[in-house]
C-alpha cells in the first residue's frame, strides 16, 4: 500500500491542527487519520481459508475489476473482493478473473498462497457496426466455444476466456450494476459468458446485481436469456427483483439480498467525530454550479448543527496522490465553496479500507453507492443523494436494506429540503444505529447462506 499517501494525510492533519478552528474540529481529524492510517497499512485482511471437501475448486469470475492509469473504483473492487473472500472461507483453492487489468488483478488479490490468474475479457465496445456487430461477435464466440474453429483471430482475447472456463469448475458474474441498457456492452460480455459456460457444460451464478432500471426491449430478452442460463440470480433491490420476476427468473433460483459487499469489512469500530463525504462527478439534468453550491451549503450546516469535521473519500480516484482526478475534482470544488476548514480529503487504495472509513463515521452523504452500503449495516445514519432514476434505484435500495430511508434526491437538494432531512436524521441517529445492527444480524446470516448456495453449485459434481 502507498505509504505516501498517509504521509500525505497526516501532513494535512498537522496543517489543519494548527489552523484557525476548534480544538473540537482538530480532535476529529487526528481521529479519522488514525483510522485511515489503519486502512492504508492493512486495509485488507488475509481472510481464513477453510476447506470443506478435499476436492480442488476453480472458478472464473467476471467483474469490473482492474485498475488502469491508478485510478481505482472502489465499489467494483469490492464486489469483486466480497465474493473471492467468500469463496475462498468455502474451499476455494484458485480463481481466474475477467478484468480490464490482469497484471493489477493479480497483484492486487494473490495473497496468503491463493492461486489467481486473470485474463482479458472478450470485448463488445461498441464499434462502427453497432448494435448487428455486438450481435455477430456474440455468435461467433458462442460456436467457438462449442467447437466451430476459423470464426476468431487466433489472438482474439476471447480464446482466453473460453479456455478459462473449459478449465473450470464454473462461472460467476460478481456483483454490479450495470445491466442496463446504459452498458449495452456489458450485457453481451456477461451473457457471452454465461452461453460459454453453457456450451462446456458448467455451471453459472449471477451474483447481487441492479437490474435496469432502463432496459429496452431489445436488452431486456438479453438479459432474460443470461439470467435464464443460472443456475443462482441474487439481486439487491426490491426494483431489481421485480424486473427479474418480469424476465421469468424461476423463483426457486432467485433471491433478494444486500449487496455482496456489505460484510466486506465488518468490524464493530467507535463512532468517530466526523461526517464521511463521496460525491460523484455526475449531477444528472441539475445544474453543476448550483449543485456544487447546494453541497457546499449542506456539508457546513453538518459541521455547524452536528460538530462533526467533514471527511471526503474518493470511490472513484487517483491512487497517485499527484493527480487530483474522479470524484476528488468535486471535492476539491466544494471545499472551494465551504466556509468551514474542518475537512479532510483522502482516496483510499482499496475497498477494505474504504469500509473501515465509513463504518467509523457518525453520519455519510454519498451521492455513489457503496459508500452507503459500507455504512448502514454498521448503523451509520446515512443520506444518500441520487441523482436519476439510475442512482435513486440503488441508493434507495442500499438504505432499505438495513431500515434506513435518509434519501435527498438533487432536486430536493437543490430546493434546499437538505438541512430538514439532515435535521431528522441526525435527530433519530440512536434509533438509526440500534435498527440497523440489528437488521445486519439478519443481513449477514442471509449473505453466508447465499455464498453457501453458490459454493455448493460452483463445486465439482453440483
Amino acid at each position: 500500500m502507498p505509504t505516501t499517501l498517509i504521509i500525505s494525510v497526516i501532513r494535512l492533519i498537522e496543517r489543519w491542527a494548527c489552523a484557525e478552528h476548534s480544538t473540537r474540529g482538530s480532535r476529529g481529524l487526528r481521529a479519522a487519520t488514525d483510522v485511515l492510517s489503519a486502512s492504508v497499512v492493512r486495509a485488507r485482511a488475509v481472510r481464513p481459508h477453510s476447506r470443506h471437501a478435499e476436492t480442488q475448486v476453480r472458478v472464473v469470475a467476471i467483474g469490473d475489476v482492474g485498475v488502469i492509469d491508478e485510478m481505482i473504483h472502489i465499489g467494483d473492487e469490492a464486489m469483486f473482493e466480497a465474493f473471492v473472500d467468500a469463496m475462498r472461507a468455502r474451499g476455494l483453492d484458485s480463481l481466474v478473473a475477467i478484468s480490464a487489468n490482469p497484471s493489477e488483478t493479480i497483484a492486487r488479490y494473490s495473497a496468503d498462497g491463493f492461486g489467481i490468474e486473470a485474463v482479458r475479457g472478450i470485448g463488445f465496445a461498441p464499434s462502427a457496426g453497432g448494435r448487428a456487430a455486438q450481435q455477430d461477435r456474440l455468435d461467433r464466440v458462442l460456436r467457438t466455444a462449442a467447437g466451430e474453429a476459423g470464426l476468431l483471430a487466433d489472438d482474439d482475447s476471447a480464446h482466453a476466456v473460453i479456455d478459462a472456463i473449459r478449465g473450470s469448475d464454473g462461472v460467476a458474474v460478481t456483483g454490479g450494476g450495470n445491466l442496463a441498457s446504459t452498458w449495452p456492452s456489458h450485457i453481451f460480455e456477461r451473457l457471452a459468458i454465461a452461453g460459454i459456460a453453457d456450451a462446456l457444460g458448467k455451471p453459472f451464478v449471477v451474483s447481487g446485481q441492479t437490474l435496469g432500471p432502463q432496459l429496452t426491449e431489445e436488452d431486456s430478452a438479453l438479459v432474460a436469456r443470461l439470467l435464464g442460463l443460472a443456475q443462482l440470480v441474487s439481486v439487491r433491490e426490491s426494483a431489481s427483483l421485480a424486473v427479474a420476476q418480469s424476465l421469468d427468473v424461476p423463483a426457486d433460483r432467485l433471491r433478494l439480498g444486500a449487496d455482496d459487499a456489505s460484510f466486506l469489512f465488518d468490524e464493530t469500530l467507535p463512532a468517530l467525530p466526523i461526517c464521511v463525504v463521496t460525491l460523484a462527478n455526475h449531477v444528472g439534468d441539475a445544474d453543476r454550479d448550483a449543485v456544487t453550491a447546494a453541497l457546499a451549503d449542506l456539508l457546513d450546516e453538518i459541521v455547524e448543527t452536528t460538530d462533526l469535521d467533514v471527511v471526503f473519500l474518493a470511490h472513484f480516484g487517483s491512487l497517485d496522490e499527484a493527480r487530483v482526478r474522479g470524484d476528488s475534482v468535486v471535492h476539491e470544488r466544494v471545499m472551494a465553496q465551504m466556509i468551514s476548514q474542518r475537512v479532510l480529503a483522502v482516496v483510499p487504495p482499496d475497498a477494505p479500507g474504504a469500509a473501515r472509513i465509513a463504518r467509523s463515521a457518525s453520519l455519510v452523504v454519498t451521492s455513489r453507492y457503496h459508500p452507503a452500503v459500507f455504512a448502514v449495516p454498521a448503523g451509520v445514519p446515512t443520506i444518500g443523494i441520487p441523482v436519476d432514476e439510475y442512482t435513486g434505484v440503488k441508493l434507495s435500495g442500499a438504505l432499505e436494506n438495513f431500515g434506513q430511508n435518509g434519501v435527498l434526491p438533487v432536486g430536493a437538494l437543490l430546493a434546499g429540503d437538505g438541512p430538514a432531512l439532515l435535521a431528522r436524521v441526525w435527530a433519530e441517529r440512536v434509533e438509526i444505529t440500534s435498527a440497523g445492527r440489528t437488521i445486519a444480524d439478519t443481513q449477514r446470516a442471509a449473505s453466508a447462506a447465499w455464498w453457501d448456495r453458490v459454493a455448493t453449485v460452483l463445486s465439482p459434481g453440483s
